[in-house]
C-alpha cells in the first residue's frame, strides 16, 4: 500500500468524493487533489453526498473564498475511478456510489481491507498533510497556488483543533512551511461558532467539576464541533486552582475529548493518549491535545454506554493517570543502583552528526524527530546521535567518545522520518542526514538498567523542560560514568542495543 499520485493519471473518467457533511480537511484534500489532476490534463469532478449540502458558516465561506468547485450530489454516473479523500469507501458516513475502480487517500485508522490504490497514513493529524506529502514526493510545490495552500493550512488547523493536537512531524512541517492567505484564515476562524454552540460552552462550564487532589477540572458538553470542546477546555484551564483540564462530549458513536495542561509535568498529548488507551486514540501537543474513544471498544470493556458510566470512566482515567505516574529529574542527585543490573552495548552501527557542522554555535535549535521535538543550544561539544531504530538524541562530545567509535563510513538512515534541525530564531531548517557519518556503539563503561513496572516521566539533562515517558516493560537507565544521568530506553530499542555485562 503506497499510492503515488501519478498512479491515478492512467484513468480518464475520475470522481473525487469526500465524506457526507464534509469538514474543512475533507474539502481541502479533495480540492488539492483536483488541482493536481487538472495540472496533469484531467477533468475530475469533486463531490459529496448525504442528506444536506454544507451549511456551516465557516465552510460556506471557505468554499466561496477559495473557489472550491465541490458539488452536492444524490446520484452519480458510474466513473472509471472514484477516489475517496479523508474517508474510506463503504463507511457509514460516505454515500455509496458505484465505480469501476476505487482509490483511497485518508488519515484515519484502518479497519478492514483496503483497495490496491490506497494511501492511508493513520498517524497523521489531517488528510491535508497526506496530500502535502504526496505532492512533495513528486516535486510539486503546493505553495504555487495560494488557494490550495490556504485550504491545506485550514484543513490541518481544524482537524488538529487549532494545531493543538499535532504530534507527527509531517503535520508540523505543513504547518511551518505552508504559505496561506491570513485574511481568509482570520475570517474562517471568526465564523466558527454559532449562538447555539456558545450556549453549549456556557452550560458545560457552568456544570464543570474540580478535583483539588490532582488539580484538574472536568466538564461534559453536549454534542458539538470539536473546536467548541477546545474553546471550553481553554477556558476551564484558566481557573487558578487547576493545572489540567479534560472536556468531553458523548456522541452516538463515541466520546470526543479535549485535553489541556499548563504544567511541564503533564504533556496534554500523553494524557490524551492515556485516557484513550485501549478505547480509541489520542494525541497532540504539549499543552493542547484531543482524542476519541469508540463506542464499540467501550462496550467491549463491559462499560455501559450511558452518561453516568462514561462520566465515571473519564474521572477514573484521570485519577489513575496521576496516581500511577512517577516523576524524576535527571542531574539532581546520584541514583541508587542497588536494584539495577549492568549492561553493555552491542557493537551496532549508529549515525552521528556534530551539530556545529550543521548550524552555527550558540544557536538555539529545535531537533525535529519522529519521537518529538527536542530543544537545545548548540555548542562546540554538541553531537546528535541517530540510533539503531532511527531514534535521535543529543549528547556531549565527552560522553559520545566514551560510548561510540567513529568509522567515517557513509550512514544509511533506518527510520521513517529523516531528522532536521530548525533554528528557533530564524525558522531555517537544516537536514542532518547529508552530514551524518557512521559510528559503532559499544565499549565505554556501560549502563545500569532495570525494567519498569509502572509509568515514569524523566526530565533528562539534555532537555529539562520536557519529560520522556517510560511505561511498564521499558527500561530506566543510568550511565555508569555519571550516576545522576538517568533516562528512558524503550523496550524494543533496549533489547536490540544492550546485553548483560
Amino acid at each position: 500500500m503506497s499510492l503515488k499520485l501519478k498512479d491515478l493519471l492512467v484513468f480518464s473518467n475520475i470522481v473525487i468524493q469526500c465524506h457526507d457533511n464534509p469538514d474543512a480537511d475533507a474539502l481541502a484534500s479533495g480540492f488539492a487533489l483536483k488541482w493536481y489532476l487538472e495540472k496533469n490534463g484531467k477533468t475530475p469532478r469533486f463531490v459529496y453526498g448525504g442528506k444536506f449540502p454544507v451549511q456551516k458558516s465557516n465552510l460556506v465561506l471557505m468554499i466561496e473564498r477559495l473557489g472550491i468547485p465541490v458539488e452536492f450530489v444524490t446520484e452519480l454516473d458510474k466513473p472509471e475511478l472514484l477516489i475517496t479523500v479523508d474517508c474510506r469507501y463503504g463507511e457509514s458516513n460516505v454515500t455509496r456510489f458505484e465505480a469501476e475502480n476505487i482509490a483511497i487517500i485518508d488519515h484515519h485508522q484502518v479497519t478492514g481491507q483496503l483497495p490496491e490504490l490506497s494511501e492511508v497514513r493513520s498517524n497523521y493529524g489531517s488528510c491535508a498533510t497526506v496530500l502535502a506529502c504526496m505532492f512533495k514526493n513528486e516535486g510539486i510545490d503546493y505553495n504555487e497556488n495560494i488557494d490550495i495552500s490556504t485550504a491545506l493550512y485550514y484543513g490541518l488547523m481544524t482537524d488538529t483543533n487549532g494545531f493543538s493536537e499535532i504530534s507527527h512531524p509531517a503535520d508540523k512541517d505543513l504547518r511551518d512551511e505552508v504559505k496561506y492567505r491570513a485574511t481568509d484564515i482570520v475570517l474562517f476562524k471568526n465564523s466558527n461558532i454559532s449562538r447555539d454552540e456558545l450556549m453549549i460552552a456556557g452550560d458545560a462550564l457552568k456544570s464543570a467539576a474540580f478535583f483539588d487532589t490532582y488539580r484538574y477540572g472536568l466538564a461534559s458538553a453536549k454534542p458539538c464541533d470539536p473546536n467548541i470542546l477546545g474553546i471550553i477546555s481553554d477556558m476551564l484551564l484558566e481557573v487558578d486552582t487547576i493545572d489540567t483540564a479534560l472536556v468531553y462530549s458523548i456522541l452516538p458513536f463515541g466520546v470526543k475529548i479535549s485535553v489541556r495542561s499548563c504544567v511541564k509535568e503533564v504533556k496534554a498529548s500523553e494524557l490524551a493518549g492515556f485516557i484513550a488507551d485501549g478505547l480509541g486514540g489520542g494525541g497532540g501537543h504539549l499543552i493542547k491535545a484531543g482524542g476519541f474513544l469508540k463506542k464499540d471498544l467501550i462496550e467491549e470493556k463491559g462499560i455501559p454506554y450511558e452518561t453516568e458510566s462514561l462520566d465515571k470512566l473519564m474521572k477514573d482515567r484521570m485519577d489513575e493517570y496521576f496516581a500511577t505516574s512517577e516523576i524524576r529529574y535527571a542531574g539532581v542527585s546520584d541514583e541508587d543502583v542497588s536494584t539495577y543490573e549492568k549492561y553493555m552495548k552491542h557493537e551496532v552501527t549508529a549515525g552521528y552528526v556534530r551539530a556545529a557542522d550543521v548550524v552555527p554555535t550558540g544557536s538555539t535549535v529545535l531537533i525535529r524527530t519522529l519521537e518529538g521535538d527536542i530543544d537545545t543550544v548548540v555548542d562546540e561539544d554538541t553531537y546528535v546521535v541517530i540510533n539503531v531504530a532511527g531514534e535521535i538524541y543529543p549528547i556531549k562530545k565527552a560522553k559520545f567518545e566514551r560510548s561510540y567509535t567513529t568509522c567515517g563510513e557513509p550512514y544509511e538512515f533506518p527510520g521513517e522520518y529523516p531528522p532536521v534541525i530548525i533554528d528557533s530564531e530564524t525558522g531555517k531548517r537544516y537536514e542532518l542526514l547529508p552530514k551524518a557519518k557512521s559510528c559503532v556503539a559499544g565499549g565505554g563503561e556501560g549502563i545500569y538498567a532495570r525494567a519498569l513496572d509502572h509509568r515514569v516521566k524523566i526530565f533528562t539533562t539534555w532537555d529539562p523542560d520536557k519529560y520522556y515517558l517510560g511505561i511498564p516493560g521499558d527500561y530506566m537507565a543510568v550511565r555508569c560514568d555519571d550516576l545522576s544521568d538517568i533516562y528512558i530506553i524503550a523496550k524494543d530499542i533496549f533489547e536490540k542495543t544492550y546485553r548483560k555485562a
